[in-house]
Formats: structure tokens, C-alpha cells, sequence
């Protein structure tokens, strides 16, 4: 009996480490689904975190995340008309970089990025498709994290727990 038992916790765990590693790679592929591997990999930074997070506490909560993004919207659109056009969207991607990051910049000012951002192609980005985007990046991200709510440096593709800065 007691082997039996033994089994069956061997076969529950296993079952448990595929299903855990199944999620993992879930995420990526529902990352994937509507984000660029450009973008997605320049969001990947702990320097980016460390900019995003205002408060220093090691996590990046909802609100500093569209805190940033909003910064990020303002930096886009050039002409504060509320809509940013292909030109003003791929324009000054230096700003945007000493801002955010390289990889975050080079990443997100692209026009695959530009038109997945887009929801209803009509060639512009109004600052509600920005964040409604950045808000389905958020939740993607905030799926792969052990802090509900709040993104940790786990989410920023380090591999470890919270770090504080």
C-alpha cells in the first residue's frame, strides 16, 4: 500500500512540474500572440524595471506601470493632438531610449508594433488603444508573477525573486 501511495505522489508532482512548465510557455506564446518578440524582449530588462518602479519596493504595480506608459504615450505623440501617426510613432527613438531603455525603445517603435497597438486600423494610435494595450501587456505579465497585481523582477525575465534598488 505505502508503494502505491508512493507512486501517486511521484505521478502528482510530475504532473504538477509539466503543468507548471506547460504555463511558462504558454505565457510566452500568449505574449507572442500580440506583442513582437522585439518589443517583448526589451521588455525583459531589470533596468527598465527599475525605471518603471517609482516607489523602489522591487515590484511594479498597475499604477506605475501606466504611469510609465502614459509618460511613454506623451513622448509619442509630438503634436499632443491625442493621435500618434506613423511619423511621429517611429521619430525619435533616442528620446525614447534615454527614457526607457534601447531594447525597450527599438522594440516598441516599430510599425508590426504600431499596428498591433492600432485596434482599429485606421493608421493612428489614440493614447486609449495605447494603455487598453499596455494594460493586455501588464496582465500577461502579471500571469507569469508570484505577486498578484504587481510585477517582480521575475516578470522582468531575471529568473529570480524581488530585488530591491
Amino acid at each position: 500500500m505505502n508503494t502505491f501511495r508512493l507512486i501517486c505522489r511521484t505521478m502528482a508532482a510530475a504532473a504538477c512540474a509539466v503543468a507548471l512548465g506547460y504555463g511558462s510557455g504558454a505565457l510566452a506564446d500568449d505574449m507572442a500572440s500580440f506583442a513582437t518578440g522585439g518589443y517583448v524582449s526589451g521588455l525583459r530588462s531589470m533596468a527598465l524595471m527599475h525605471k518603471i518602479d517609482t516607489d523602489g519596493d522591487g515590484t511594479v504595480s498597475r499604477e506605475e506601470w501606466i504611469a510609465f506608459q502614459d509618460n511613454v504615450y506623451a513622448m509619442l505623440d509630438k503634436n499632443k493632438d491625442g493621435n500618434v501617426d506613423a511619423k511621429e510613432y517611429m521619430s525619435n527613438r533616442k528620446e525614447m531610449a534615454g527614457f526607457a531603455t534601447g531594447g525597450f525603445a527599438k522594440g516598441l517603435q516599430t510599425m508590426d508594433m504600431m499596428h498591433k497597438i492600432d485596434a482599429n486600423g485606421d493608421g493612428m494610435v489614440t493614447h486609449d488603444e495605447f494603455i487598453a494595450y499596455q494594460n493586455k501587456v501588464f496582465d500577461a505579465m502579471d500571469a507569469s508573477s508570484g505577486h498578484k497585481g504587481k510585477l517582480g523582477a521575475d516578470a522582468f525575465g531575471s529568473g529570480g525573486a524581488n530585488t530591491q534598488h
